[in-house]
């Protein structure tokens, strides 16, 4: 028949540790070697490209001046028509439809149109 307390005492025996080899510090240090290396790798593939990218984009929001074609974080075109303090800016979206946003929000400056030129051969 089923002992309750049996199955118990063969929990708790299977719990109990064996007593710990002393282990040499040289087999602990190899022990951490793929931890390191494996932060190592992370910091090199994730961690430097995005504060690379973070710094990039603070230098450009603190740059941007009146006139700048920007497109917002949430897909907004505009031209900035005023800067309000630090954190400010208003952005013309339209013809004398202007909004006022937090200056974090921008995410990029659209790129200046260059002028057409005609192709040789071509005639204007």
């Amino acid at each position: 028949m089923f002992d309750l307390t049996h199955f118990f005492n063969m929990a708790a025996m299977a719990q109990t540790a064996a007593p710990a080899a002393t282990e040499s510090p040289q087999a602990t240090m190899i022990n951490f070697v793929p931890f390191v290396l494996i932060f190592g790798i992370f910091y090199f593939l994730v961690i430097r490209p995005q504060q690379k990218k973070f710094s990039e984009q603070e230098k450009m929001v603190k740059a941007l001046q009146r006139g700048d074609r920007v497109v917002t974080s949430s897909g907004i075109h505009g031209k900035i028509t005023k800067l309000e303090g630090d954190a400010l800016l208003m952005l013309e979206i339209a013809e004398g439809v202007e909004v006022k946003i937090d200056r974090n929000n921008v995410q990029a400056l659209e790129a200046k149109p260059q002028p057409a030129t005609a192709k040789e051969g071509e005639k204007k």
